[in-house]
């Protein structure tokens, strides 16, 4: 009985790995909300107007 509930785990696990690697539509969109040198999210149109608080330290 344990080995089964192991096994069902071990496949649903699986299941959710092969989803997780999976892009999701809206990726484009995401990855251009970040700042090309530093990685961080620019959320809000002044940030985005602005740019990004590291000036090109990171």
């Amino acid at each position: 009985m344990v080995i089964k509930i192991v096994v069902l785990f071990l496949v649903a696990m699986g299941v959710l790995a092969m989803f997780g690697k999976l892009r999701y539509p809206g990726q484009k969109r995401v990855e251009a909300m970040k700042c090309p040198r530093c990685g961080r999210f620019l959320l809000g149109k002044s940030a985005k107007k602005n740019g990004c608080d590291c000036k090109g330290k990171g």
